[in-house]
């Protein structure tokens, strides 16, 4: 299986299985998927990578059959940067283990936490991070395993990283490694001064000329309304019930061309990624 190298659309979708399913299981969340005519849905891992592969491979053939696109986050406890040694070599392995189940289901974009930055240098931090995942890869390679690992914008100063940051860091790889971009996170990280069509449009723009046009057709995405405080990210909102102006950000996608996954987090998965798709395809 290759990785694609853009997508034809812009898949919007939920994070985890929509609470109208029949059921939590991954199956029963891309069927009720389909049904309610979305077009992703990021598997989570938050808690640890539980799916078998004789399972995954099934849940491939699954989404395929009902055209839902998977995309995976990994567990949230990654620390690359961690001081204890033992972590540091779990937080590897999770960033593994979900990109290889992941690869089974047909999911090619791996989102995850990378690191804290823990006060130091944050050029010292991206080394250890970029280590980190150089050690994932090369285990992925030996297993013929192509995917695109994703860390993500983060909502705290004290988390790893700022969109800057990950691009910079994924520009020291070939295209195995780009961010994925929170909106969300980095409306609270900026404590409220990311938040309107200007401010979004330089996040595509900045992201564009770092990684190419054609990286806006790849781009994983991740939104939903967000309270913040003084130290940034405080917990997830319902869309109209936060400030952060995310009609801006769909009006950006859509003049920008931008394709991939635009993922929903917010405590109503599906009536929220559904007024999303709406207000997108109203533009």
């Amino acid at each position: 299986m290759k990785i694609p190298k853009t997508y034809k659309d812009l898949l919007i979708g939920t994070a985890g299985v929509p609470e109208s399913a029949k059921d939590s299981s991954t199956e029963s969340g891309i069927i009720r998927i389909k049904e309610l005519e979305l077009t992703s849905m990021e598997v989570e891992f938050v808690k640890g990578v539980r799916i078998k592969e004789e399972r995954a491979i099934k849940i491939g053939e699954l989404a395929k059959e009902r055209g839902v696109y998977l995309s995976v986050h990994a567990p949230y406890w990654i620390n690359l940067n961690s001081k204890d040694k033992k972590k540091r070599e779990n937080s590897i392995m999770y960033i593994y283990q979900s990109a290889k189940i992941g690869y089974l289901m047909g999911a090619y974009e791996i989102c995850f936490h990378s690191a804290y930055i823990h006060e130091e240098d944050v050029k010292k931090v991206r080394k250890k991070v970029k280590d980190g995942l150089n050690e994932v890869l090369e285990m992925l390679y030996k297993e013929g395993i192509k995917v695109r690992l994703r860390p993500e914008t983060m909502g705290k100063p004290s988390q790893y990283a700022d969109l800057s940051e990950l691009l910079e860091l994924s520009l020291e790889f070939k295209g195995e490694v780009e961010p994925c971009l929170d909106f969300a996170h980095l409306y609270a990280r900026s404590l409220g001064k990311i938040n309107d069509y200007k401010e979004f449009k330089k996040l595509i723009e900045e992201y564009e000329k770092a990684l190419g046009k054609m990286s806006l057709h790849r781009m994983h995405i991740h939104i939903s309304g967000m309270e913040y405080g003084d130290k940034g990210e405080k917990k997830h909102l319902v869309l109209k019930k936060s400030k952060f102006k995310y009609k801006e950000v769909l009006k950006v996608l859509k003049e920008g061309n931008v394709k991939g996954f635009l993922i929903c987090e917010s405590p109503i998965l599906e009536e929220d990624a559904l007024l999303l798709k709406r207000t997108y395809d109203a533009l």
